[in-house]
């Protein structure tokens, strides 16, 4: 028989239905316009959860660092541009969310080849991360939406 868990699980339910409807949706007037229908950012309480961010720029289809054929698939890519566009593009939202780097505390990075971008991301991040260390997830996917080798998505603390 189950343990009976009816009037925690109320409690928990109220706590998860208040915090919804107190969270805040952010956009970024820098960062590049998400792909789908979503912001850029929400906050709960004091802290701050982005949506996966690539390396695009605003107003752009453009990714730096990308040359496509005729069809739309990748010739080639500069992997280390497209890791400093990312890191500018969460810092974008960071600040005009009222976060900054420094409070970065989980990042989750999607690449899309583990084997040829792995240690060119580990060492830029090392470079950007110096004097803040936030918990990190590498996964490796098959694809992203556009055409970009890398994504994060990120939590920072507010306040």
């Amino acid at each position: 028989m189950a343990p009976d868990t009816t009037s925690a699980d109320t409690g928990n339910l109220a706590s998860s239905a208040a915090a919804a409807s107190s969270s805040i949706a952010h956009n970024s007037s820098r960062a590049p316009e998400p792909v789908g229908l979503y912001p850029h950012a929400r906050r709960v309480g004091n802290l701050l959860f982005l949506s996966g961010v690539g390396p695009r720029q605003r107003g752009q289809k453009h990714v730096p660092g990308v040359e496509l054929d005729e069809d739309g698939n990748i010739l080639s890519y500069d992997f280390e541009s497209q890791c400093h566009a990312v890191f500018q593009n969460v810092r974008y939202i960071l600040e005009e969310a009222g976060s900054r780097w420094e409070d970065l505390v989980d990042v989750t990075v999607f690449l899309t080849n583990m084997k040829d971008d792995f240690s060119t991301y580990n060492r830029l991040y090392a470079e950007y991360f110096q004097s803040n260390q936030p918990c990190r997830t590498t996964v490796e996917i098959n694809c992203l939406p556009t055409p970009i080798a890398i994504e994060l998505k990120c939590v920072a603390a507010i306040g």
